[in-house]
């Protein structure tokens, strides 16, 4: 380690860059700066310290065991840095960078991305990649800085708060309703096609409510993606069960039994319990807090009886 101060703090930053990422040019554009430049400081890094933090290969750059340890080191660093730039700076310029948010489909593109130019206003010097794949995010892999889920993580080193409840209820388009048998009980959903998630495919066990309606449904169309569900739904196809908080957007649709199907789901906040404090990842997660409670928000439908909805349908169409 006699070399160790030939290195600077910037030389971290590059390092944890490429750990996060696995990639040069996706870190080099991260950090505006270039291919060469960012491999030029791996190199620079691992002479000072002399020894090796990547195995390099045609798909990236991937940490060795020694790589591994010394991104706790360096987090704890950049940690400590930006609680410093914190106390320094004077409000949201303390609060730089990229934040990496992984959500679900419907979270990501129903209600986060229509808040968008909120958090812009508020947090200017913040760069947002917002990552909606149907699938858990390691956080751990640093694949995302901040995840939206659907079930509470059980066990490691993360931080975890419920962000908010939100309920789904069964729809129809109201042209459907007009041509179709009345529903008036739950054995009456039995005669009519349903839209769901593909059973094998449900990466969490929070969307697999087909069988919390009625366990003898047997779904026509199935989707990984909410939104071609609620395009099905939307186009007549057959009875979608739909988050309330972007359903009702629609005039188009209808709540089928809302007195009696109500089903209750959550979404939680989790980061990596080292990124907690990075003020780039508070200002997001107090961001989300605000604005998912907000009145406006949705998340809760009204508690009004509608019974007579579905004759109401057809009596307009």
């Amino acid at each position: 380690m006699s070399h160790a101060s030939q290195f600077t703090w910037d030389d971290l930053q590059f390092f944890l860059a490429v750990a996060r990422t696995g990639q040069l040019s996706t870190a080099a554009r991260q950090l505006r700066s270039s291919h060469a430049t960012v491999s030029r400081r791996i190199d620079r890094l691992e002479f000072a310290l002399k020894v090796k933090l990547f195995e390099r290969n045609p798909r990236g750059y991937v940490l060795t065991a020694m790589g591994a340890r010394f991104v706790e080191t360096a987090e704890k660093m950049e940690q400590e840095t930006e609680r410093l730039r914190a106390d320094l700076s004077d409000g949201s310029l303390s609060q730089r960078g990229l934040v990496r948010l992984s959500a679900p489909e419907g979270f990501a593109n129903f209600f986060f991305a229509t808040v968008l130019p909120q958090f812009a206003a508020r947090h200017p010097h913040l760069a947002l990649e917002l990552v909606t794949i149907q699938q858990i995010m390691s956080l751990s892999r640093k694949e995302a800085d901040i995840s939206v889920v659907l079930d509470e993580p059980k066990g490691g080193p993360y931080f975890a708060e419920k962000l908010t409840d939100y309920h789904l209820q069964v729809y129809a388009s109201r042209d459907y309703l007009a041509r179709a048998e009345p529903i008036s009980t739950r054995e009456d959903l039995l005669k009519h096609p349903f839209i769901s998630y593909i059973e094998e495919m449900i990466f969490a066990p929070g969307l697999d409510y087909l069988g919390d309606v009625h366990p003898r449904i047997k779904p026509q169309f199935q989707s990984s993606s909410i939104f071609a569900q609620l395009t099905a739904t939307r186009n007549g196809l057959g009875l979608g069960i739909l988050p309330y908080f972007f359903a009702c957007r629609y005039p188009e649709l209808v709540r089928v039994l809302p007195d009696e199907i109500d089903l209750k789901r959550h979404y939680w906040i989790t980061c990596h319990r080292d990124l907690k404090q990075a003020p780039r990842v508070r200002a997001v997660i107090d961001f989300l807090r605000e604005t998912v409670r907000s009145e406006d928000a949705g998340f809760i439908p009204p508690f009004i009886s509608v019974s007579g909805a579905i004759r109401k349908a057809k009596a307009e169409t």
